[in-house]
């Protein structure tokens, strides 16, 4: 076979309807495409296999991932110029549409014809196999207690050097804020951020604090540290809680602060005067979301404030059609879900919160990303070393294409803060908005 990619560029064009807008570099060494522009290397053929076997998001998620296709030049002004083609075309995105459109293509002479071309460019062989980072969450009702232990291991329990690498010494896996602008640090963002959630609920010495969904112990032990609070922070990752628990210890603060392998259905001491769910939301599902709600509201005391900081997604015009990114599922965050804040905000004040403020910090998000792509970057052959190359290349293709996503305000996300308001109507807010030191 001669001039694999020029072959790859034209049927490209003949299914998507434009050229490609990056060059193309294919295992003959052929290359075609815009001069200047980023390079789609297509490494081996097995890469064509995987689009035939799953064609689409996912087919070409397991291509990268097993390091059969790469880029070269700017990952971002890759996923830009790729972006209109792959993921913002498709108009049928629920499983049955996806079936619908899947036969109606066989009825098309021309998809026909482009399909024997790319058998004919992928060569014979079965399914090549799936690449071991892909998430295996097994079987079992969705978000059961189980089924969410096993999907949180996945993304979480990978090696916590690895995150140190990426995160920077605050092991904060979440939105910075950038009080201070873009030329802060990662670390003074992320400073930033867990005193603005502090301020926002209020907390002072004293006050019992969870924490749901605690990572690696930042916000539990900022706040001890800082507000003098007990503080109890819930994870179900094992590696996460050691991490943390020694963290607590190395500040001395043991006796301040407790680290629980718990799921947050299962935290039995309430009342708390305040939680703070930082980036956790995310992993509860529609399925769980009133329970998830009802259970934060049960563990507050009157008048105790909740933080939820959540990533949005837009509302979709046919919500029953709305079905989550494969590559995310499969593997970052295995049933992850992601709601439009609207909702989100109906069903706390369904559960009985007062939803007192709300703040949308999606740019942030995307400054963060950049961070922690850059120094996943500048570390790339150890990032490899501390997991694998399938599972560093997850992490930086997911970042990327999220810190565009939040750019291009396709998902936000927000802080919002809601009171469980007793009988009497006394908020214990101040008048004045958005003034956090009351």
């Amino acid at each position: 076979m001669s001039d694999a990619a020029g072959r790859i560029a034209t049927l490209a064009k003949e299914v998507l309807g434009d050229p490609l807008p990056i060059r193309v570099r294919a295992w003959d060494h052929s290359e075609t495409g815009p001069p200047g522009a980023p390079t789609l290397v297509i490494r081996r053929r097995r890469a064509l296999r995987r689009l035939l076997w799953r064609p689409g998001e996912l087919g070409l998620a397991r291509a990268w991932v097993a390091g059969d296709l790469d880029v070269e030049g700017d990952l971002y002004d890759a996923l830009e110029r790729l972006s209109g083609l792959l993921w913002e075309r498709g108009p049928a995105t629920a499983p049955r549409s996806r079936l619908r459109t899947g036969i109606e293509a066989l009825r098309d002479p021309a998809l026909r014809t482009a399909a024997r071309k790319l058998i004919a460019l992928a060569g014979p062989g079965l399914p090549p196999a799936l690449p071991r980072e892909e998430a295996r969450t097994g079987f079992g009702p969705l978000h059961s207690l189980r089924r969410d232990k096993k999907a949180i291991s996945h993304h979480y329990d990978v090696g916590n050097d690895f995150y140190e690498l990426v995160l920077g010494p605050s092991m904060v896996y979440s939105c910075a804020y950038w009080d201070d602008g873009p030329d802060a640090t990662l670390e003074d963002a992320q400073r930033a951020k867990l005193d603005l959630v502090c301020r926002k609920l209020a907390l002072r010495p004293g006050l019992r604090l969870l924490d749901v969904g605690c990572g690696w112990g930042s916000m539990v032990l900022h706040a001890a540290r800082e507000y003098g609070v007990r503080a109890v922070g819930v994870t179900l990752s094992e590696e996460q809680a050691a991490y943390a628990r020694k963290r607590i210890a190395d500040a001395g603060l043991t006796d301040q602060v407790e680290i629980r392998v718990q799921d947050y259905r299962e935290v039995p001491d309430g009342p708390y005067d305040a939680i703070s769910s930082i980036g956790m939301a995310e992993h509860v599902g529609s399925v769980r979301y009133a329970e998830y709600t009802a259970i934060l509201h049960r563990l507050l005391r009157p008048g105790g404030r909740l933080l939820n900081h959540q990533i949005a997604r837009r509302p979709q015009p046919d919500e029953e059609a709305y079905h989550v990114d494969e590559f995310i599922d499969r593997y970052v965050f295995p049933d992850g879900e992601l709601a439009p804040v609207g909702r989100t905000v109906t069903q706390l004040e369904e559960a009985g919160f007062e939803v007192r403020d709300v703040e949308a910090i999606r740019e942030h998000y995307a400054l963060t990303l950049r961070s922690w792509v850059a120094n996943l970057e500048r570390s790339w052959p150890r990032a490899m070393r501390l997991t694998s190359p399938g599972r560093a290349r997850v992490w930086r293709l997911y970042m990327a294409a999220c810190a565009l996503s939040f750019e291009r305000n396709r998902i936000g996300v927000n802080q919002i803060l809601a009171v469980r308001t007793p009988e009497s109507g006394t908020s214990g807010l101040p008048l004045r908005a958005r003034d956090w030191r009351g």
